[in-house]
């Protein structure tokens, strides 16, 4: 039972991140599916190599500099698997009219300008609102941001239905059971603590307010998810996250 659970925790691994995967981890069909509950958990993993990436650039470069490169190392180590959703839903929804058109778009893997300005202001915005925070917190902050940004996205699937036949959420197409949804959010909620209650409330609000409305948004343009909507809505909550942080802690 504990080695099944591992495999499940692996297998999420080796969907969000370019880490290898021992070989007898293997793959089946539904593995990502039963994986669903351990998304939260690989946030935080990529939200600890973030801050190992900045405190190690800090001892060389300015405090900025550190930062964007901690920003590179998280786009490398996922393979900007959630940047690319945020790209084609950007071109998809502002591109298309009719649910067809956007899931068509969508599926194009070539970008357009609004997903290119989506991921430039995005990655600009997250980049300048976390300089914003005191040193002192922005361990937390990045894990917090990671592992709560991987939960709202995560949380979608236990209130929305997959839209495609096909796609790289079809694994994942199968709603979200309680216990699941339970275990996610104690991953995803676990770093919360040790921001201060306030804060923590506060970024917390931000990060359920923006999944509400991404929820509402994909069921009325699209009458569910996609695997890139899922995208979309982790890189978008990440910045509510940071930027009601940044309201609280900034000096």
């Amino acid at each position: 039972m504990l080695r099944q659970q591992l495999r499940y925790l692996l297998c999420a691994m080796g969907f969000f991140t370019r880490i290898p995967l021992p070989a007898w981890v293997g793959y089946q069909h539904d593995d990502l599916d039963r994986a669903a509950p351990y998304f939260p958990l690989i946030g935080l993993l990529v939200g600890a190599i973030a801050v190992g990436a900045w405190w190690l650039a800090g001892q060389f470069w300015p405090a900025r500099m550190a930062l964007l490169i901690s920003l590179i190392v998280t786009v490398l180590i996922t393979g900007a698997f959630h940047e690319d959703g945020l790209a084609d839903s950007c071109d998809g929804f502002g591109g298309g009219y009719q649910r067809a058109d956007v899931l068509r778009i969508m599926h194009d893997s070539r970008i357009g300008s609004f997903g290119a300005i989506a991921l430039i202001l995005a990655l600009l915005l997250k980049l300048e609102t976390l300089a914003t925070l005191p040193a002192a917190w922005l361990p937390v902050a990045l894990l917090a941001g990671h592992a709560a940004s991987r939960w709202a996205a995560v949380s979608l699937l236990a209130s929305l239905d997959y839209v495609r036949p096909e796609g790289k959420s079809k694994p994942l197409a199968t709603r979200l059971g309680g216990t699941g949804l339970i275990l996610a959010s104690l991953f995803g909620g676990l770093p919360l603590l040790a921001l201060p209650p306030g804060t923590a409330l506060l970024a917390l609000a931000a990060l359920l307010l923006m999944r509400q409305l991404l929820a509402r948004y994909y069921r009325h343009r699209l009458g569910g998810y996609t695997g890139d909507a899922l995208g979309m809505a982790q890189q978008v909550s990440e910045l509510a996250f940071y930027l009601a942080l940044s309201a609280c802690l900034s000096t």
